[in-house]
């Protein structure tokens, strides 16, 4: 197996193991006391998985200057963006940094960045805690789901000769074409990545989030299905209709203004390692 290969094994195998541990309520019976107790943990065994994830995906081809430089950059302009919107309910401009970035550099470079600009940002804003690991690999997704996304080509149409001026218009016009449908298909994943998103960042603490013998509560030992039931329930009231929409159409506005010239500015860079 190739070291690309490889690469792509040890990140699916660490996203992987991230998700068993979000979603751990759903996959182990705890009471919500218990759960408590056992959140810091599974945050922190999350840590080892991320630099195991780093030091692995930060092969060769992406020790480059040029990558090691533009990773560094736009962590640190995530992270600028992240601290300057504390504290506004659900506006994460930073997503729309996240969702360029991995579009124009590829699934890796993407996951790399989501992790490292939370890490940033949460170091120096003083907001590290338990929910930080949880954070890094969710924006990681998030940022490596838009590498992933079908490449848009550019289709003229016609048969007129390549030399002519209507072809060269014909030409220019498929590609115009072909960047507002890349535009609307980022902002419709971002909806999507908003929203899915606030499901993962809702489902590692749902357990000890609300008391016992409610509708929305954990109930240790029950069926999968009452438990996402539940789950469900507790998200829509407690984020779905309010931060994670909120979030959507930050991300969404953001996308529609300026997706198009920083999509363009973060292309021209031409990152040999992008994939």
């Amino acid at each position: 197996m190739s070291r690309a290969t490889w690469t792509a094994l040890a990140l699916a195998t660490g996203s992987l193991l991230a998700f068993a541990g979000f979603a751990w309520p759903l996959l182990a019976s705890a009471v919500p006391a218990d759960a408590q107790r056992a959140a810091p943990f599974v945050a922190m065994a999350l840590v080892p998985a991320a630099i195991a994830v780093v030091a692995l995906a930060l092969d060769r081809e992406m020790h480059s200057a040029k990558a090691v430089a533009l990773l560094g950059v736009l962590a640190a302009i995530g992270a600028g963006i992240r601290i300057a919107g504390a504290g506004v309910g659900g506006i994460e401009a930073v997503f729309i940094v996240l969702i360029l970035a991995g579009r124009a550099y590829g699934a890796r470079f993407g996951f790399l960045l989501g992790l490292i600009t939370i890490a940033v940002s949460s170091l120096l804003w003083g907001g590290f805690g338990p929910w930080t690991p949880f954070q890094m690999f969710a924006c990681a997704w998030v940022a490596a789901g838009a590498g992933l996304l079908p490449r848009i080509r550019a289709r003229v149409r016609g048969g007129a000769d390549a030399a002519s001026a209507d072809a060269a218009l014909a030409a220019l016009s498929a590609v115009k074409r072909a960047g507002r449908l890349e535009i609307l298909m980022l902002a419709g994943y971002g909806v999507a990545a908003s929203y899915l998103f606030g499901l993962l960042m809702n489902i590692w603490f749902w357990p000890f989030a609300v008391g016992m013998g409610t509708d929305i509560s954990y109930e240790a030992g029950a069926p999968l299905g009452t438990n996402l039931a539940s789950f469900a329930l507790y998200s829509l009231v407690s984020s779905t209709l309010t931060w994670d929409t909120v979030r959507a159409v930050t991300t969404v506005v953001g996308l529609a203004l300026l997706g198009p010239t920083l999509l363009a500015a973060l292309r021209r860079a031409k990152l040999p390692a992008a994939r």
